[in-house]
């Protein structure tokens, strides 16, 4: 086992920006990519090893290869050959539909699958960008139906300007968007399952009015979650890590470093990931694997990884960690 880096699947969508590309410093000339999905085990759309001895190789057939010594043991009795995490950067350069997803026990009613908790932190953010996370009202199902016909649901929702270093928590069934002018990295459980409320009256490709799931919703709606406050308030440390989330569904932390630390994941029973969102360092495992992280990058650290030393380059480096 050695540290991996997979493939970015770009996702070219119509509210789609141009920060991703250079920001990767990807020699693409892709217009209004939305998406890289950095980390992905979703059927369809799965991540591919870029080097090394099993390049080629998808997210799961990796699982299936290397079993617990990947993902820890724990993790491979809970979710076998599915990878639990799917990691992305969103740039939106319009506002993203309003919409919902549903949590386990009604994803699992519906689908077969998981549902969808998600976090969010800001990379960056243009002038007045914003995040909407959670009803600002309480309203019935019937006032949500009514809102939706007639265009007005986007007036009960919470509105959060952002700035850089932001963060929010996005549990199932939280109504949530992203606006114009957030770059963001989202980490969430492996689901592909979105329901769409509203989309601002947009027209896909096809000139047709994009679908909407208004019926689906109602259920995945969670109507009592009403002025929750979904911004995380995090202590912001520099050279240790500032955690931001500790959920039943993964675990975020925040690295700002200009010199070196020592992480020691001896009693972790799980991979970690980290997503440089600034800067870049040089990382050495326990196995004597090094490498560098560049901003845009994303590693997987394998769970026989059992400590890694993280040196900062000229300037420093912020990175994302999170493991389950």
């Amino acid at each position: 086992m050695y540290p991996l880096f997979f493939k970015p699947l770009l996702k070219q969508t119509l509210w789609g920006g141009n920060k991703i590309i250079p920001f990767k410093q990807l020699d693409e000339t892709l217009s209004n990519v939305g998406e890289s999905w950095e980390i992905s085990a979703v059927e369809g759309n799965e991540s591919v090893v870029a080097e090394g001895t099993d390049k080629g190789l998808t997210l799961t057939e990796m699982i299936r290869k290397y079993k617990s010594e990947l993902v820890g043991e724990d993790n491979y009795v809970r979710f076998g050959s599915k990878f639990p995490l799917l990691i992305k950067f969103i740039d939106a350069s319009l506002d993203l539909s309003i919409q919902v997803h549903p949590d386990d026990e009604l994803a699992r009613k519906r689908y077969g699958t998981n549902g969808k908790n998600e976090m969010w932190y800001v990379v960056s953010a243009d002038e007045g960008a914003k995040l909407i996370a959670g009803l600002d009202k309480a309203i019935t199902p019937r006032e949500y139906k009514e809102r939706v016909h007639n265009g007005t649901f986007a007036e009960v929702l919470q509105c959060h300007p952002i700035s850089e270093g932001d963060a929010f928590y996005i549990p199932a069934g939280c109504v949530h968007g992203i606006g114009a002018g957030a770059f963001v990295v989202e980490i969430q459980q492996t689901s592909d399952v979105t329901y769409r409320i509203f989309d601002y009256n947009r027209k896909g490709k096809d000139g047709k009015m994009r679908e909407l799931h208004t019926a689906q919703a109602l259920e995945a709606i969670n109507f009592a979650d009403v002025q929750e406050e979904h911004q995380v308030q995090y202590e912001h440390l520099q050279n240790e890590p500032s955690e931001i989330i500790s959920s039943p569904y993964f675990t975020v932390s925040l690295y700002d470093m200009v010199e070196e630390i020592s992480c020691d994941y001896s009693e972790l029973d799980s991979f970690v990931v980290f997503v440089c969102v600034a800067g870049a360092c040089r990382m050495k495992d326990n196995e004597q694997n090094t490498f560098v992280l560049r901003a845009g990058e994303t590693v997987l650290l394998p769970a026989t990884v059992s400590g890694v030393t993280i040196t900062p380059e000229t300037g420093g480096v912020k990175l994302l960690e999170t493991y389950v």
